[in-house]
This record gives structure tokens, sequence and C-alpha cells, in this order.
């Protein structure tokens, strides 16, 4: 079982989101696609203490108050390990990005979001982002392909 959260940082007057183009790391289960920031849990972490360590390793940034949007389960979603992902959203931060080691950060305008090469399931759950409601989903993958998913909205 791995522990993780994912942040979708939102540049409001821009109306543009903070993706990770993820292309500089060897055997990455992510490589070529854009994400959101984020990763594993320390040891004794909060989702909260996680998302903004992560986000500060990944992008020099600061983020202010994340909100948690929604939790998801993707099961042995690298072909072993059960992955429980906490989702935020930030749009309050400050600092200036850096060359982050997960890959090339860059500001991609909201409208263009699902132009990228994203994970199928995101295509689904970042649109649930906007939405007032909580959500706790479970994705299904095979060998990176997108199965099925479930979800409900609180």
């Amino acid at each position: 079982m791995k522990l993780a959260t994912l942040c979708y940082i939102k540049n409001r007057k821009k109306t543009s989101t903070l993706m990770v183009h993820r292309v500089k790391k060897d055997n990455d289960m992510h490589e070529g696609k854009w994400n959101g920031l984020g990763g594993k849990f320390e040891d004794g972490e909060s989702p909260e203490e996680c998302v903004v360590r992560e986000v500060k390793e990944e992008s020099g940034l600061d983020i202010i108050n994340p909100k948690l949007k929604g939790f998801i389960t993707f099961p042995a979603f690298d072909g072993f390990d059960d992955w429980y992902v906490f989702i935020f959203v930030a749009t309050q931060f400050s600092g200036e990005l850096i060359d982050s080691p997960e890959g090339n950060l860059k500001w991609i305008p909201d409208k263009e979001l699902f132009n990228l090469p994203l994970w199928e399931g995101d295509k689904i759950f970042m649109n649930w982002l906007n939405i007032k409601k909580f959500f706790s989903a479970k994705f299904y993958y095979n060998n990176g392909s997108y199965l099925s998913h479930t979800v409900d909205f609180y």
C-alpha cells in the first residue's frame, strides 16, 4: 500500500494550472505523461504536510491552504501496490519555480489541459475539481490502460 498526494495549482489570474511533464526520471511509470504535483508520504506526515512538502520539493512554490477535493484508490496501479491518493487544489502560493527533478514544469491554460497526454482517469477526475462536493473514487488500470472507475460524491 502506498499513500500519496496530488495537487493541482491554479493561477486564477491566468486561468492556468501548473503541470509537470514527466520526462526526467529513469524507469518512471508516468514517463511522457503530464501530471499535477505530489508524491509519497513520509513517516508521520498528514496529507496536508505531505502535499505542501512535495509541491515545494518539485516546484519551489510554497502553497497556502490547499483544499482537499477528493480521495482516489488505484488498485495495483503499478502492477503491485494499491495507491491511495489525496487530491488537492491550491490557488494561493508564493515563490519562484525551480528546475524540477520530476520533469518540466509549465503553466498550462485550463482550456488546453485535456489536450495533453494525461492518464485517462485524470481526464475524468480533473473535471470534479471544480465542483463543491468531495469525491471518493476508485480507478482500475491494467498495464497502464484505464479499465473503469466508480465514484461517490459527498
